[in-house]
């Protein structure tokens, strides 16, 4: 474990591919006007000091439309789970922490579902 105040990463149209690429990701869409979003945030950042060998991004739908579009985001907040560039799990809603951990966990050990290029 890192520590209980990790970092996540913000992930922007420009800096998407070069990011992930090759890397286990799990990533929180969202916006700065969304309730649940925030509420959320903070559940998503203190489940990243669990996971050392994955990233944690962020991706602000508004700032990001291209991203959010690309994964076909109509919700907000919506998780996905990315290794290899592989859709492993997408979802919308907030999720308290012991479903986030549980919605990770059982994605990273489950079957590929679609490639994803950006």
């Amino acid at each position: 474990m890192v520590g209980p105040y990790v970092a996540t990463k913000e992930l922007t149209d420009s800096n998407f591919t070069e990011a992930t690429a090759g890397k286990t990701v799990v990533i929180d869409f969202w916006a700065d006007w969304c309730g649940p979003c925030r509420s959320f945030a903070p559940v998503f950042t203190k489940v990243s000091a669990d996971y050392d060998d994955v990233i944690f991004g962020k991706v602000d739908v508004d700032a990001n439309p291209g991203l959010a579009q690309a994964f076909g985001v109509t919700a907000i907040p919506t998780l996905v789970v990315l290794k290899n560039n592989t859709v492993l799990h997408s979802q919308p809603g907030a999720m308290n922490e012991k479903s986030l951990r549980s919605t990770i966990d059982k994605a990273l050990q489950g079957p590929k579902r679609m490639t994803f290029q950006f």
